[in-house]
Protein backbone atom coordinates (compact mmCIF):
# COMPACT_ATOMS: atom_id res chain seq x y z
CA UNK A 1 0.00 0.00 0.00
CA UNK A 2 0.78 3.04 -0.55
CA UNK A 3 3.07 5.11 2.15
CA UNK A 4 0.14 7.31 4.10
CA UNK A 5 3.20 9.22 5.89
CA UNK A 6 4.86 10.29 2.70
CA UNK A 7 4.03 13.66 1.28
CA UNK A 8 5.30 12.39 -2.14
CA UNK A 9 3.52 11.94 -5.11
CA UNK A 10 2.41 8.92 -6.00
CA UNK A 11 3.11 7.28 -9.44
CA UNK A 12 1.52 4.23 -10.77
CA UNK A 13 3.02 2.61 -13.99
CA UNK A 14 1.91 -0.23 -16.16
CA UNK A 15 4.68 -1.52 -18.41
CA UNK A 16 7.07 -0.38 -16.02
CA UNK A 17 9.58 -3.63 -16.86
CA UNK A 18 9.07 -2.55 -20.23
CA UNK A 19 11.98 0.09 -22.03
CA UNK A 20 10.14 3.01 -21.15
CA UNK A 21 8.95 2.21 -17.66
CA UNK A 22 12.44 1.55 -16.58
CA UNK A 23 13.30 5.10 -17.34
CA UNK A 24 10.32 6.69 -16.13
CA UNK A 25 10.64 5.01 -13.14
CA UNK A 26 13.84 6.41 -12.93
CA UNK A 27 13.10 9.83 -13.90
CA UNK A 28 10.29 9.73 -10.97
CA UNK A 29 12.31 8.61 -8.12
CA UNK A 30 14.91 11.05 -8.99
CA UNK A 31 12.24 13.44 -8.55
CA UNK A 32 11.12 12.29 -5.31
CA UNK A 33 7.82 10.33 -6.41
CA UNK A 34 7.11 6.72 -4.57
CA UNK A 35 6.67 4.91 -7.44
CA UNK A 36 4.69 1.90 -8.14
CA UNK A 37 4.84 -0.97 -10.86
CA UNK A 38 2.21 -4.00 -12.30
CA UNK A 39 4.05 -6.77 -13.48
CA UNK A 40 2.59 -9.91 -14.73
CA UNK A 41 3.22 -13.05 -12.67
CA UNK A 42 4.96 -15.00 -14.30
CA UNK A 43 7.23 -18.32 -13.25
CA UNK A 44 10.47 -16.16 -14.11
CA UNK A 45 11.82 -12.82 -13.48
CA UNK A 46 11.42 -9.92 -16.21
CA UNK A 47 12.91 -7.18 -14.30
CA UNK A 48 16.25 -6.97 -15.60
CA UNK A 49 15.70 -3.25 -16.60
CA UNK A 50 15.29 -1.86 -13.30
CA UNK A 51 17.21 -4.35 -11.17
CA UNK A 52 19.43 -1.67 -10.54
CA UNK A 53 16.02 0.77 -8.77
CA UNK A 54 14.80 -2.21 -6.86
CA UNK A 55 14.59 -1.96 -2.82
CA UNK A 56 13.59 -4.01 -0.55
CA UNK A 57 10.29 -2.92 0.43
CA UNK A 58 11.31 -3.82 3.64
CA UNK A 59 14.04 -1.13 3.95
CA UNK A 60 13.88 2.23 5.34
CA UNK A 61 12.96 4.99 2.77
CA UNK A 62 11.93 2.26 -0.44
CA UNK A 63 10.21 4.25 -2.69
CA UNK A 64 9.87 1.17 -5.44
CA UNK A 65 6.84 -1.08 -5.16
CA UNK A 66 5.76 -4.27 -7.40
CA UNK A 67 2.26 -5.17 -7.75
CA UNK A 68 1.01 -8.59 -9.62
CA UNK A 69 -2.04 -7.61 -11.98
CA UNK A 70 -2.68 -7.34 -15.91
CA UNK A 71 -4.63 -4.64 -17.82
CA UNK A 72 -6.59 -8.05 -19.55
CA UNK A 73 -8.00 -8.26 -15.40
CA UNK A 74 -10.41 -5.14 -14.43
CA UNK A 75 -10.50 -6.93 -11.08
CA UNK A 76 -6.64 -6.42 -9.97
CA UNK A 77 -6.26 -2.91 -11.85
CA UNK A 78 -9.32 -1.99 -9.60
CA UNK A 79 -7.94 -3.71 -6.44
CA UNK A 80 -4.17 -1.99 -7.09
CA UNK A 81 -5.26 1.40 -7.89
CA UNK A 82 -7.43 1.61 -4.02
CA UNK A 83 -4.58 0.45 -2.61
CA UNK A 84 -1.53 2.60 -4.13
CA UNK A 85 -4.12 5.89 -4.56
CA UNK A 86 -1.67 7.45 -6.97
CA UNK A 87 -1.88 10.98 -8.45
CA UNK A 88 -0.45 10.11 -11.44
CA UNK A 89 -1.31 6.86 -13.74
CA UNK A 90 1.33 6.06 -16.84
CA UNK A 91 -0.30 3.36 -18.90
CA UNK A 92 2.86 2.13 -20.98
CA UNK A 93 1.64 -1.71 -20.77
CA UNK A 94 1.29 -3.78 -24.09
CA UNK A 95 1.57 -5.93 -26.80
CA UNK A 96 4.12 -3.09 -28.77
CA UNK A 97 5.47 -5.40 -31.49
CA UNK A 98 3.81 -4.01 -33.97
CA UNK A 99 4.49 -7.08 -37.15
CA UNK A 100 3.24 -9.50 -33.96
CA UNK A 101 0.21 -8.07 -33.64
CA UNK A 102 -0.24 -9.67 -37.35
CA UNK A 103 -0.05 -13.34 -35.43
CA UNK A 104 -1.67 -11.98 -32.29
CA UNK A 105 -4.50 -9.70 -33.32
CA UNK A 106 -7.01 -10.72 -30.33
CA UNK A 107 -4.09 -10.53 -27.63
CA UNK A 108 -3.30 -7.15 -29.20
CA UNK A 109 -6.78 -5.75 -29.11
CA UNK A 110 -7.46 -7.08 -25.66
CA UNK A 111 -4.22 -5.55 -24.10
CA UNK A 112 -3.96 -2.64 -25.90
CA UNK A 113 -7.45 -1.27 -26.53
CA UNK A 114 -9.67 -3.28 -23.68
CA UNK A 115 -6.68 -3.22 -21.29
CA UNK A 116 -7.15 1.00 -21.40
CA UNK A 117 -10.28 1.30 -20.97
CA UNK A 118 -10.44 -1.12 -18.39
CA UNK A 119 -7.57 0.90 -16.42
CA UNK A 120 -9.38 4.22 -17.40
CA UNK A 121 -12.68 2.73 -15.40
CA UNK A 122 -10.85 1.79 -12.18
CA UNK A 123 -8.99 5.16 -11.89
CA UNK A 124 -12.83 7.21 -12.84
CA UNK A 125 -14.39 4.87 -9.78
CA UNK A 126 -11.65 5.61 -7.43
CA UNK A 127 -12.09 9.19 -8.13
CA UNK A 128 -15.48 9.06 -7.17
CA UNK A 129 -15.31 7.03 -4.41
CA UNK A 130 -12.21 9.29 -2.88
CA UNK A 131 -13.38 12.30 -4.64
CA UNK A 132 -9.76 13.07 -5.67
CA UNK A 133 -8.51 13.83 -9.01
CA UNK A 134 -5.40 11.30 -10.26
CA UNK A 135 -3.49 12.47 -13.78
CA UNK A 136 -3.66 9.76 -16.43
CA UNK A 137 -0.87 9.21 -19.32
CA UNK A 138 -2.39 7.25 -22.01
CA UNK A 139 0.79 6.16 -24.29
CA UNK A 140 -0.58 6.44 -27.90
CA UNK A 141 1.42 5.60 -30.85
CA UNK A 142 2.88 6.90 -34.43
CA UNK A 143 1.51 3.71 -36.18
CA UNK A 144 -2.28 5.24 -35.29
CA UNK A 145 -1.36 7.34 -38.45
CA UNK A 146 -0.50 4.27 -40.56
CA UNK A 147 -0.72 5.24 -44.27
CA UNK A 148 0.03 8.97 -43.77
CA UNK A 149 -2.24 11.55 -45.00
CA UNK A 150 0.49 14.30 -44.34
CA UNK A 151 3.83 14.57 -43.76
CA UNK A 152 4.72 15.77 -40.87
CA UNK A 153 2.31 14.57 -38.78
CA UNK A 154 0.84 16.67 -35.45
CA UNK A 155 -1.83 16.11 -33.04
CA UNK A 156 -4.39 17.16 -36.12
CA UNK A 157 -3.42 14.58 -38.86
CA UNK A 158 -5.76 12.01 -39.30
CA UNK A 159 -5.23 7.89 -38.24
CA UNK A 160 -5.44 5.43 -40.86
CA UNK A 161 -3.56 2.67 -38.73
CA UNK A 162 -2.18 -0.21 -40.63
CA UNK A 163 -1.89 -3.06 -37.96
CA UNK A 164 -3.85 -4.95 -35.70
CA UNK A 165 -1.47 -3.04 -32.95
CA UNK A 166 -2.40 0.25 -34.50
CA UNK A 167 -6.29 -0.25 -34.23
CA UNK A 168 -6.26 -1.18 -30.63
CA UNK A 169 -3.62 2.12 -30.42
CA UNK A 170 -6.60 4.06 -31.98
CA UNK A 171 -9.37 2.45 -29.77
CA UNK A 172 -7.43 3.45 -26.62
CA UNK A 173 -6.42 6.88 -28.00
CA UNK A 174 -9.71 8.06 -28.46
CA UNK A 175 -11.54 6.05 -25.81
CA UNK A 176 -8.98 8.11 -23.13
CA UNK A 177 -9.88 11.26 -24.92
CA UNK A 178 -13.51 10.72 -24.35
CA UNK A 179 -12.60 9.96 -20.43
CA UNK A 180 -11.37 13.66 -20.41
CA UNK A 181 -13.87 15.14 -22.42
CA UNK A 182 -17.16 13.56 -20.61
CA UNK A 183 -15.63 13.02 -16.90
CA UNK A 184 -13.43 15.61 -16.83
CA UNK A 185 -10.71 13.44 -16.18
CA UNK A 186 -7.03 14.98 -16.26
CA UNK A 187 -6.34 12.52 -19.09
CA UNK A 188 -2.86 13.73 -21.94
CA UNK A 189 -1.95 11.28 -24.66
CA UNK A 190 1.61 10.93 -25.52
CA UNK A 191 1.54 10.40 -29.37
CA UNK A 192 5.13 9.46 -29.60
CA UNK A 193 6.81 8.43 -32.82
CA UNK A 194 9.53 5.56 -32.77
CA UNK A 195 11.97 5.65 -29.22
CA UNK A 196 14.77 3.47 -28.74
CA UNK A 197 17.98 2.56 -26.54
CA UNK A 198 20.83 0.28 -25.49
CA UNK A 199 16.89 -0.99 -23.23
CA UNK A 200 14.84 -1.89 -26.55
CA UNK A 201 14.06 -5.87 -26.88
CA UNK A 202 15.95 -8.02 -29.58
CA UNK A 203 13.63 -8.25 -31.58
CA UNK A 204 12.39 -4.69 -32.50
CA UNK A 205 14.53 -3.39 -35.42
CA UNK A 206 16.79 -0.87 -34.38
CA UNK A 207 17.92 -2.98 -31.41
CA UNK A 208 17.91 -6.16 -33.59
CA UNK A 209 20.62 -4.73 -35.71
CA UNK A 210 22.85 -2.72 -33.39
CA UNK A 211 22.91 -6.35 -31.37
CA UNK A 212 23.61 -8.17 -34.50
CA UNK A 213 26.61 -5.55 -35.10
CA UNK A 214 28.26 -6.12 -31.80
CA UNK A 215 27.80 -9.80 -32.09
CA UNK A 216 28.91 -9.82 -36.07
CA UNK A 217 31.93 -7.65 -34.59
CA UNK A 218 32.86 -10.61 -32.00
CA UNK A 219 32.82 -13.23 -34.47
CA UNK A 220 29.42 -14.44 -32.87
CA UNK A 221 27.67 -14.17 -36.10
CA UNK A 222 27.56 -14.02 -39.30
CA UNK A 223 24.40 -12.58 -41.06
CA UNK A 224 21.53 -10.25 -40.05
CA UNK A 225 18.20 -11.15 -41.93
CA UNK A 226 15.75 -7.84 -41.77
CA UNK A 227 12.07 -6.83 -43.40
CA UNK A 228 11.67 -3.91 -45.15
CA UNK A 229 14.40 -1.56 -45.71
CA UNK A 230 13.07 0.94 -47.06
CA UNK A 231 10.35 2.01 -44.32
CA UNK A 232 11.24 5.81 -42.50
CA UNK A 233 10.99 6.24 -39.45
CA UNK A 234 11.73 9.37 -37.08
CA UNK A 235 13.41 7.69 -34.46
CA UNK A 236 14.27 9.21 -31.41
CA UNK A 237 16.06 8.74 -27.33
CA UNK A 238 13.82 6.57 -24.91
CA UNK A 239 15.14 8.37 -22.25
CA UNK A 240 14.11 11.76 -23.26
CA UNK A 241 10.74 10.99 -24.47
CA UNK A 242 9.54 9.54 -20.93
CA UNK A 243 11.00 13.73 -19.37
CA UNK A 244 7.78 14.49 -22.32
CA UNK A 245 5.24 12.19 -20.72
CA UNK A 246 5.56 13.60 -16.95
CA UNK A 247 5.54 17.22 -17.99
CA UNK A 248 2.11 16.58 -20.04
CA UNK A 249 0.62 15.43 -16.55
CA UNK A 250 2.40 18.28 -14.71
CA UNK A 251 -0.18 20.58 -17.08
CA UNK A 252 -3.53 22.08 -15.50
CA UNK A 253 -5.37 20.14 -18.03
CA UNK A 254 -4.85 17.15 -19.96
CA UNK A 255 -4.18 17.13 -23.52
CA UNK A 256 -2.50 15.65 -26.78
CA UNK A 257 1.00 15.55 -27.87
CA UNK A 258 3.05 14.91 -30.46
CA UNK A 259 6.51 13.69 -29.15
CA UNK A 260 9.15 13.03 -32.19
CA UNK A 261 12.61 14.42 -33.52
CA UNK A 262 11.69 15.86 -36.90
CA UNK A 263 13.98 13.66 -38.46
CA UNK A 264 13.84 10.73 -40.73
CA UNK A 265 15.73 8.07 -41.99
CA UNK A 266 15.04 4.44 -43.65
CA UNK A 267 15.75 1.05 -41.98
CA UNK A 268 18.63 1.12 -44.48
CA UNK A 269 20.20 4.32 -43.02
CA UNK A 270 20.17 2.84 -39.54
CA UNK A 271 21.94 -0.20 -40.66
CA UNK A 272 24.43 1.54 -42.84
CA UNK A 273 25.10 4.39 -39.26
CA UNK A 274 25.17 1.03 -36.82
CA UNK A 275 27.81 -1.25 -39.06
CA UNK A 276 29.28 2.07 -39.91
CA UNK A 277 30.49 2.91 -36.48
CA UNK A 278 31.80 -0.51 -35.75
CA UNK A 279 33.99 -0.31 -38.89
CA UNK A 280 31.69 -2.22 -40.75
CA UNK A 281 29.59 -2.35 -44.48
CA UNK A 282 26.27 -3.32 -43.50
CA UNK A 283 26.04 -4.70 -47.03
CA UNK A 284 28.15 -7.55 -46.21
CA UNK A 285 25.98 -8.83 -44.09
CA UNK A 286 22.22 -8.19 -44.03
CA UNK A 287 20.04 -9.85 -46.03
CA UNK A 288 15.99 -10.05 -46.59
CA UNK A 289 13.63 -12.66 -45.11
CA UNK A 290 9.96 -11.87 -46.18
CA UNK A 291 8.99 -13.77 -42.72
CA UNK A 292 9.82 -9.77 -41.18
CA UNK A 293 7.43 -8.45 -44.40
CA UNK A 294 4.50 -7.16 -43.13
CA UNK A 295 0.83 -7.73 -44.69
CA UNK A 296 0.14 -4.03 -44.82
CA UNK A 297 3.45 -1.46 -44.47
CA UNK A 298 3.86 1.94 -43.12
CA UNK A 299 6.26 3.27 -45.35
CA UNK A 300 7.27 6.41 -43.51
CA UNK A 301 6.62 8.24 -40.07
CA UNK A 302 7.70 11.71 -39.56
CA UNK A 303 6.49 14.28 -36.21
CA UNK A 304 6.10 17.72 -35.59
CA UNK A 305 6.43 18.42 -31.93
CA UNK A 306 6.15 22.01 -32.42
CA UNK A 307 2.86 21.97 -30.04
CA UNK A 308 5.08 20.01 -27.43
CA UNK A 309 7.71 22.30 -27.63
CA UNK A 310 5.75 25.39 -27.19
CA UNK A 311 3.75 24.13 -24.00
CA UNK A 312 5.71 21.79 -22.60
CA UNK A 313 9.37 23.04 -23.29
CA UNK A 314 10.38 19.49 -24.52
CA UNK A 315 12.47 19.17 -27.50
CA UNK A 316 14.92 16.05 -28.07
CA UNK A 317 18.39 16.20 -26.74
CA UNK A 318 19.70 12.94 -28.72
CA UNK A 319 20.70 13.07 -32.20
CA UNK A 320 19.80 9.88 -34.05
CA UNK A 321 23.81 9.75 -34.83
CA UNK A 322 24.20 9.85 -31.06
CA UNK A 323 21.31 7.10 -30.21
CA UNK A 324 22.74 4.65 -32.97
CA UNK A 325 26.37 5.14 -31.52
CA UNK A 326 24.83 4.62 -27.85
CA UNK A 327 23.19 1.51 -29.01
CA UNK A 328 26.07 -0.22 -30.79
CA UNK A 329 28.44 0.36 -28.13
CA UNK A 330 26.29 -0.98 -25.48
CA UNK A 331 25.94 -3.93 -27.76
CA UNK A 332 29.91 -4.37 -28.64
CA UNK A 333 30.32 -4.58 -25.13
CA UNK A 334 27.66 -6.82 -24.63
CA UNK A 335 28.63 -9.45 -27.47
CA UNK A 336 32.31 -9.55 -25.64
CA UNK A 337 30.89 -10.15 -22.49
CA UNK A 338 28.94 -13.36 -24.26
CA UNK A 339 32.27 -14.14 -25.88
CA UNK A 340 34.42 -14.03 -22.83
CA UNK A 341 31.55 -16.43 -21.61
CA UNK A 342 31.31 -19.26 -24.61
CA UNK A 343 35.09 -19.27 -23.95
CA UNK A 344 34.87 -20.18 -20.71
CA UNK A 345 32.49 -22.99 -21.72
CA UNK A 346 29.13 -21.13 -20.69
CA UNK A 347 26.12 -20.98 -22.87
CA UNK A 348 24.62 -17.14 -22.06
CA UNK A 349 20.97 -18.06 -22.87
CA UNK A 350 19.36 -14.83 -22.94
CA UNK A 351 21.78 -13.37 -25.59
CA UNK A 352 20.88 -14.16 -29.35
CA UNK A 353 17.39 -14.87 -29.15
CA UNK A 354 15.94 -12.09 -32.05
CA UNK A 355 17.09 -14.37 -34.75
CA UNK A 356 14.57 -16.81 -33.53
CA UNK A 357 11.04 -15.06 -34.40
Amino acid sequence: MASQQSNNPIALLTGITGQDGSYLAELLLAKGYEVHGIVRRSSSFATSRIDHLYQDPHEQGARLRLHYGDLNDANSLARIVDEVQPTEVYNLGAQSHVRVSFDQPVYTADTDAIGVLKLLEAVRAHQLRNKSQVRFYQASSSEMFGKVQQVPQTERTPFWPRSPYGCAKVFAHSIAVNYRESYGMHVSCGILFNHESPRRGETFVTRKITRAVGRIKAGLQARLYLGNLDAKRDWGFAGDYVEAMWRMLQRPEGDDFVIATGTMISVREFCELAFRHAELDYRDFVDIDPRYLRPAEVDELLGDATKARDLLGWTPATSIEALVHMMVDHDVRLAQKELVLRRAGFQDQSTSSSHRV
